[in-house]
């Protein structure tokens, strides 16, 4: 029996809410999960993408991820990795730095035995590119098969709507029959069983957003004679305290502080969020409500609708969503709203952006889009309306027509890779 932990999406070096604790949070959980694979004797540990947040992360985060990958090491327990969106670079990968330094393996289209499992990867591909693939790999003598990606895959996150990367697809073609596909990119942890192989993903090690309420964790993996079998283990992270505030009419900022102040707030994450029928709340009133409590860091969202007559006070906890609203009342077109999105709104790492920008746009041209460069003014359907902007700023689309990937999605899956518009077949090494 081979018996390893599935992670992914550790995102070293994300300094959150510009807060150098949270960039020492990333690391902090990463070594929670090495730790436990020294204390349970694993046979691996194997980490399904963005290691790092962002593609040219800082000396801090290279020192500390060699010291953590170095306790593996002196356990004699391999680390088994492919690279993720977030750290995806043009040449070579931080991960063939560690595999020279003998810290790490980058898996690929040959196979990597651990006990009696023989493991491939299949690093992140972008959209453009996976019509290219050819799921051939090299054959193996093991008892049992693995895969590891990263990627939004289908049936596990349907509805993003946009994914285009079926898990069955992957597992019909390959010319090697899987146990299990170990996949990251997706935070929260998801299962299915597709035609006798386990689809998995691990989830993320760190709350990356507020909107990541689960518990954080990982997955072990133990391939026996039954095949592939799955459990989830958890981890002590930062504290994050969600305090979700429904005002009545006649109720404001005396109420939310009351929700707040219920909670033990030292040195935690505070997300508040506000609806209902109550008066204006100033985010900014909250949040040093909080930090005279001890928070480490406090974010109000305030999500009821604005009419003309409000006067609109915007704390520096919601600018985006003030320029979010500003931007869809400009009537731009929608290829330039996901663009917008991309550069300024989005988890897509700062130095990533600009090729980020440029395979969407590479998109978008291959595939014929001209409608998404017309303005909203233009977009009128047959019968003259116009297809309002949706909350993330695309428009609606019918559901039985193709819809443009979304590029902002983090874990999403922002297109970080590279599109150099190449004909013809590829195989597995040409994105390695």
């Amino acid at each position: 029996m081979t018996r390893v932990i599935h992670t992914g999406d550790t995102h070293l070096g994300y300094q959150q809410y510009h807060l150098p604790t949270r960039r020492e949070d990333f690391l902090s959980a990463f070594r929670r999960v090495v730790d436990d694979a020294v204390d349970e004797g694993v046979d691996a540990v194997v980490h399904a993408g963005d290691l790092f947040h962002d593609r040219r992360p800082e000396l801090p985060d290279l020192v500390g991820t060699l010291s953590v990958l170095r306790e593996l090491d002196d356990a004699d327990i391999p680390f088994l990795a492919v690279v993720g969106n977030h750290e995806t670079t043009r040449n070579g990968q931080w991960l063939d730095l560690f595999e020279q330094m003998g810290l790490a393996t980058r898996l690929s289209e040959e196979p990597t035995v651990v006990g009696d499992t023989a493991f491939y990867g299949l690093d992140f591909v972008p959209r453009s590119r996976r019509d290219d693939l050819e799921y051939e790999f090299a054959p193996h003598d093991a008892d049992h098969a693995a895969l590891v990606s990263h990627g939004l895959f289908e049936p596990l996150v349907p509805d993003y709507g946009n994914v285009e990367w079926d898990a069955r697809e992957v597992l019909d073609e390959a010319n090697v029959s899987f146990d299990a596909m170990l996949l990251g990119d997706e935070h929260a942890p998801e299962r299915a069983e597709i035609e006798g192989t386990w689809v998995t993903y691990c989830g993320s090690t760190e709350r990356a957003s507020a909107s990541e309420r689960d518990d954080r964790g990982y997955n072990i993996v133990e391939f026996g004679d039954g095949g592939a079998s799955i459990s989830r283990r958890g981890i002590p992270t930062r504290e994050f305290v969600f305090v979700d505030v429904t005002l009545a009419e006649g109720e404001g900022v005396e109420r939310v502080r009351e929700q707040v102040g219920q909670h033990e707030l030292t040195d935690a994450v505070v997300a508040v969020s506000i609806e209902g029928e109550g008066e204006r709340v100033q985010p900014a009133r909250i949040e040093a409500f909080a930090d005279d409590r001890g928070a480490l860091v406090a974010r109000v969202t305030d999500a009821r609708e604005r009419t003309e007559e409000d006067d609109v006070e915007v704390s520096f906890a919601d600018p985006d969503d003030a320029v979010r609203e500003r931007v869809r009342e400009m009537g731009l077109s929608s290829a330039a709203r996901d663009l917008d999105e991309t550069i300024r709104a989005s988890k897509v790492a700062d130095s990533n952006v600009a090729d980020t920008v440029e395979g969407r746009v590479r998109e978008l041209l291959d595939e014929s889009e001209a409608g998404a460069f017309e303005s909203a003014d233009d977009a009128a359907t047959d019968d003259g309306t116009v297809e309002e902007p949706t909350d993330d700023g695309t428009t609606e689309e019918p559901a039985d027509e193709d819809v443009a990937e979304d590029s902002t999605v983090e874990e999403t899956a922002p297109d970080g890779g590279d599109a150099d518009g190449s004909d013809g077949q590829a195989s597995m090494g040409d994105f390695s």
